[in-house]
């Protein structure tokens, strides 16, 4: 992979990881929830978003978000 191939994943992967701690933040989750969410690049250059294990309460909450209740 070319150096402008994983910097172009790796500036989507950040992007698209900034955007889910921020909507995890806006549900009140703390820190400690959001805060392992890392962006990721393959070494093919695919961005991926690494979310990490998250307590069954809070997968419920981000559910909910996501249907719109």
């Amino acid at each position: 992979m070319d150096m402008q191939t994983y910097r172009d994943g790796r500036k989507q992967a950040t992007d698209a990881a900034e955007a889910i701690r921020a909507a995890l933040a806006s549900l009140g989750l703390p820190e400690s929830v959001w805060g392992s969410v890392r962006p990721m690049v393959t070494h093919s250059g695919k961005p991926y978003v690494h979310l990490g294990m998250v307590r069954a309460d809070v997968a419920e909450k981000v559910a909910e978000a996501m249907r719109g209740q």
